[in-house]
């Protein structure tokens, strides 16, 4: 695997300046932002796209286990509870989905799929600006039974966690609507349930590519990770105590924005 020009000093700088604010949406919202960093780490830092995808899952990793921390402080884990069953089933599918993702990286190349997930996307940033604009009442679209949300949590994360292990991502662009549109839940605690299934998801995504022996190693990189990891963690302290005091229809417009963001940035990383 190609290592960049990464041993000199503005490369470290960089890492972390591009990861301050990645990691401060992680925190305020409940994203990994990881469809940020794969840019970054491609196109700054100099990264072939398959030493790319395993290093932005670790950062995901410290960025979301960070916020998580963080956002206990303004979000109780008792508004989580109502939600368990379908936590558990997004949680289970992605993290069973997530196992074979690493190695479809390491086969192929995705040029369809990655445009269905970039119009996905784009789809559901422009969902939720829409309701910003014209507000409706959107009860939960699986009927109320921990059955059905166990499994209807399952079959949606097979999907999600198949998107982390092959982008390097934590999933929450997906999860976050997810919770919202079909479950019901309100954008504060979609956003820490969603850092809570990510976890999970991106802990099994890094065991595969290390099964694989796929994760890039080295001084550099090591460095290079910490630096990324650094900047994440203190955009995702600033982000996480913003979250009491952001105004919800405000999160919605940032998640909206970022959602369609991220649609073209998925596009632009792949090719």
């Amino acid at each position: 695997m190609a290592v960049p020009r990464m041993l000199r000093c503005p490369f470290f700088q960089q890492a972390f300046a591009w990861c301050v604010p990645i990691g401060g949406l992680g925190g305020l919202i409940g994203l990994g932002g990881g469809e940020f960093r794969l840019p970054v780490l491609m196109y700054v830092l100099e990264f072939d796209a398959k030493s790319a995808v395993p290093i932005n899952l670790m950062v995901s990793l410290v960025t979301l286990g960070f916020a998580m921390v963080v956002r206990s402080w303004a979000v109780s884990a008792d508004a989580i509870v109502p939600y368990l069953p379908e936590v558990i089933g997004l949680a289970a599918g992605g993290m069973v989905s997530a196992s074979y993702g690493a190695q479809l990286v390491q086969r192929l190349t995705s040029t369809r799929l990655i445009r269905i997930i970039a119009v996905l996307l784009a789809g559901i940033g422009i969902l939720m600006l829409g309701e910003v604009a014209y507000p409706f009442q959107y009860p939960a679209l699986v009927p109320d039974s921990a059955t059905a949300h166990v499994v209807a949590g399952f079959t949606i994360g097979l999907g999600v966690g198949l998107v982390s292990s092959m982008l390097g991502v934590a999933g929450g662009e997906l999860l976050i609507p997810t919770l919202i549109f079909v479950f019901g839940a309100d954008i504060r605690t979609a956003g820490s349930a969603s850092i809570l299934i990510s976890l999970g998801i991106v802990l099994v995504g890094i065991w595969r590519y290390w099964r694989l022996d796929a994760i890039p190693s080295g001084r550099g990189i090591k460095r290079i990770a910490s630096a990324m990891a650094a900047g994440s963690i203190l955009g995702a302290a600033i982000g996480g105590l913003m979250v009491a005091y952001a105004p919800v229809a405000v999160l919605k417009v940032v998640l909206g924005g970022v959602l369609i963001l991220a649609a073209g940035k998925t596009i632009a990383s792949h090719r």
